[in-house]
């Protein structure tokens, strides 16, 4: 799961190279978010019946998803005026690779597979010593293990566009290394937050399965809110009419 996670992470960055911030990030993460939901328990069950994981998929928990998947589509017909509303001079001034179809298709694409993560902690849930663990670290094996399978598609992917582009030669120029390690690091510990967040927060709903279920829903919905904010403040809506703002 991990592995197929990676691929979710390459097409992901993609998906915001061809729509932006806010709809690429959007469409991505509601699939994410919906198919994380849903397809842990039920790929659990498919596989281990014994746990009973579907009796997570309340009706609550399904509206709930229905509900966020909604809020996306109404996005995307917001990206859609956009798309047709605005001249190619003018998306490409918000988004440089503005391409509307392909960016869809990417942004799809990067949601199903992105929802692997999901389904990974799912199934690496008793990766820990129960009790004897603290609920905030008890993701922790789990998240290491996906984590591992993503570096690995990210690795491969890599060394195949260093030998693409006959870049190898980059790694020697020391100038580079600085720069990259930091905004590296940087994207590292902002990005893993998230999951510590997820972690600690599911400590506090272990008395409702529903909630727990919901929880991966909770935070890509939350995902997706914030990046239509940074994308309305890195202007990627500017030129747009009122009722296409008005949608999103």
């Amino acid at each position: 799961f991990g592995v197929l996670w990676g691929v979710g992470g390459l097409t992901f960055g993609l998906s915001m190279r061809y729509l932006g911030v806010a709809l690429g990030q959007s469409i991505a993460l509601g699939t994410c978010a919906g198919l994380g939901t849903i397809m842990g328990p039920v790929l659990l069950n498919l596989f281990f019946p014994e746990l009973k994981a579907l009796e997570s998929l309340t009706f609550a928990v399904i509206m709930g998803v229905v509900i966020t998947l909604i809020g996306i589509a109404i996005i995307g017909v917001a990206g859609g005026m956009k798309a047709s509303s605005l001249s190619e001079e003018e998306k490409q001034a918000a988004v440089k690779d503005f391409n509307f179809t392909k960016g869809i298709a990417v942004a799809l694409l990067a949601g199903f597979m992105s929802a692997c993560f999901s389904i990974g902690l799912g199934f690496g849930e008793p990766l820990n010593f129960g009790d004897a663990t603290a609920d905030i670290y008890k993701t922790l094996p789990a998240t290491f293990m996906v984590t591992l399978g993503g570096f690995l598609t990210n690795a491969v992917y890599c060394l195949y566009q260093n030998a693409r582009n006959k870049s190898f030669s980059d790694y020697g120029k020391g100038s580079l290394w600085a720069n990259n390690l930091l905004f590296c690091a940087l994207a590292g510990v902002l990005w893993y937050s998230q999951f510590f967040g997820l972690s600690l927060g599911k400590g506090f709903l272990t008395s409702s399965p529903a909630l727990l279920t919901f929880s991966w829903c909770i935070l890509m919905a939350l995902n997706v809110v914030f990046s239509n904010v940074w994308g309305i403040i890195l202007k990627e809506w500017k030129g747009c009419s009122k009722k296409t703002i008005a949608v999103l």
